[in-house]
């Protein structure tokens, strides 16, 4: 009988697709976060226009086929969830990291990967935030950053880590050791247009506010 994904796996599983999306992996062409916003950096309009710029990249072209193929041969990594969903994972969270780095944040700062990973609860990390006094769509300073402690840290993590169990559980998507294909459930169910877009506009509240 299968294991039930744990919050310690999905926290295994968003360290490895952070640590992949900021330091690159071996596909030619594939971008890391930095690069990618620096690439987005360079067009027209103020910041947030950039912003959306990178958001409907991110809906469009992320989702071919040979993209996600590719991103697939290079899954080995030592936790236990669906390929497939590690790629979403990385996906997503180059994309928020990339839009980080347009608002001038330190990528590699524990801070600012959590608030990523907090990202990747849609609009329910407007509630998770809450909880901590951080409100979306205002300025999230440096030094507000800096003021969070780690014990905040720790127990922002453990709510993003019971959102996405309670996410994925729901959907009936996650039983470890039961990899579902990579091209056959993603599209349609863990990475559709809509939640992506979402998961885009949270992070541009959340780093680059008006």
């Amino acid at each position: 009988m299968a294991e039930k994904l744990t919050e310690n796996a999905i926290m295994n599983a968003l360290d490895w697709a952070y640590e992949h999306a900021i330091n690159g992996i071996p596909i030619p062409g594939v971008l890391t976060a930095e690069q990618l916003a620096q690439s987005y950096m360079r067009g027209s309009g103020d910041l947030r226009d950039k912003a959306n710029s990178l958001i409907r990249w991110q809906n469009t072209k992320a989702t071919t086929t040979g993209f996600l193929t590719g991103l697939g041969g290079i899954i080995t990594m030592p936790i236990t969830v669906p390929a497939d969903l590690a790629v979403v994972w990385y996906i997503q969270i180059r994309m928020i990291a990339a839009i980080a780095h347009m608002g001038g944040y330190d990528l590699r700062a524990d801070k600012v990967k959590t608030l990523v990973y907090v990202c990747l609860c849609g609009n329910g990390a407007k509630d998770i935030l809450k909880d901590f006094g951080i409100a979306l769509g205002t300025k999230l300073t440096q030094s507000a950053i800096k003021s969070i402690s780690g014990q905040v840290i720790v127990k922002i993590n453990q709510k993003v880590g019971f959102r996405l169990v309670t996410k994925f559980g729901e959907k009936g998507l996650i039983n470890l050791g039961k990899a579902v294909p990579l091209l056959g459930g993603l599209i349609g169910g863990t990475f559709d247009g809509v939640s992506t877009n979402i998961i885009g506009n949270i992070a541009r509240e959340t780093f680059v506010p008006r």
